[in-house]
């Protein structure tokens, strides 16, 4: 194998499968990047077998890429994205001298390193699912980040660690909760699709790391894996057995209280209570009536914070309710948008947080019982 390679373009190709990599890889074939020079293209491929990302380098014309000579090797991650990263070159030459050694070269710049053998490196299969969608980047990115960050991050109920994707006709629901907490974002597709999937998210951050602003994407799934195909590059993911939970019997759908306020200024409460902690959890309470409504926290050891929110407004009877701060600060933070809609059934029921001007998004929370 020999190439000659535009050093940009092949440290950002390296940069993207690296994504996959796990320092804790089940074999050790998996720390390295399988890299596949073509006939007229190069394949670069990362894996942890959770996660598996493949990209493709072609040779439009030779000042990107040059193939004298076919084959594959497999090099450690680190090894080769530092070594490329610090070449002080426009352009590199990389060549397998002897069996697995090899030379990556660039100026005056050489650098002689043992790789793995291609064929130590298992199967990864790649072929595209006929079940598939078209979605716009920015979308995507934003059901990622107003869903992902509910999803648990313990190993007890596995199905709770990813985003179940659900979708009838051309309504796809997508939905993460822990069990203290709930977001949910639907969209419309433009295919007729029916399936019920959920995807780890931990992967999908890293396959939002991946997108670019507005470009399309194509998604593709089966009942094993889900693929996320960009322009030279495909993202692969396993999908998470067992089944998710049915959100519609935990959603209310009638409310006795409602709160409008800014999101800025809520937010910014929040974030200024949030230091009064007990047992390291920041518990905010909100004191509400239609002529006052005040955030405030206390702790024994650090003392109390007190906040009216003057410009809120709050229709029902008085109301006090007590949630968990970094909750319900992450899913304000999720929102983005100018004013929202706090909807409560009472004191401990779950609570929905809402954008006013947008009903694609929304945000449940449990509130916690406090005796002071």
């Amino acid at each position: 194998m020999y190439f000659k390679v535009s050093k940009s373009v092949f440290y950002n190709a390296l940069s993207t499968v690296s994504r996959a990599i796990s320092s804790f890889s089940p074999l050790p074939a998996f720390s390295g990047i399988k890299i596949e020079a073509k006939l007229d293209h190069l394949v670069l491929t990362g894996s942890d077998s959770d996660i598996s990302i493949q990209t493709t380098i072609h040779s439009d014309n030779e000042e990107t890429l040059q193939i004298n000579d076919t084959g594959s090797i497999v090099i450690e991650a680190k090894y080769i994205l530092e070594i490329v990263r610090k070449i002080d070159s426009d352009e590199l030459e990389l060549e397998i001298l002897d069996g697995t050694q090899t030379k990556i070269s660039g100026k005056t710049a050489e650098f002689k390193i043992n790789g793995m053998n291609s064929m130590d490196y298992p199967m990864i299969d790649f072929i595209r699912p006929a079940n598939n969608f078209t979605i716009n980047s920015d979308i995507l990115k934003e059901i990622i980040s107003q869903t992902s960050f509910a999803t648990s991050t313990s190993e007890t109920r596995p199905a709770l660690t990813g985003v179940n994707f659900f979708c009838e006709g051309h309504t796809m629901r997508c939905v993460g909760t822990d069990s203290y907490r709930l977001a949910k974002k639907v969209v419309e597709i433009e295919k007729e699709l029916t399936f019920n999937i959920t995807i780890p998210s931990r992967n999908l951050n890293e396959v939002s790391k991946t997108l670019e602003a507005d470009e399309e994407i194509t998604v593709a799934i089966s009942d094993k894996k889900a693929q996320f195909i960009l322009k030279n590059t495909v993202i692969q993911t396993r999908l998470i057995d067992g089944v998710f939970p049915d959100i519609s019997r935990l959603i209310p759908l009638a409310f006795d209280y409602e709160l409008e306020i800014e999101t800025a200024e809520i937010l910014g409460a929040i974030d200024r209570a949030s230091f009064i902690k007990s047992d390291g959890v920041s518990v905010i309470k909100l004191s509400l009536d239609e002529k006052a409504c005040i955030l405030s926290s206390r702790s024994q050891e650090v003392g109390s914070s007190t906040e009216n929110l003057s410009n809120a407004v709050f229709k029902g009877e008085h109301l006090d309710i007590s949630f968990n701060g970094r909750y319900v600060f992450e899913a304000l933070k999720a929102i983005r948008q100018g004013k929202i809609r706090f909807s409560f059934c009472g004191e401990m029921k779950p609570f929905v947080i809402q954008p006013i001007e947008d009903d694609s998004i929304l945000q449940l929370v449990l509130p916690v019982r406090t005796y002071a």
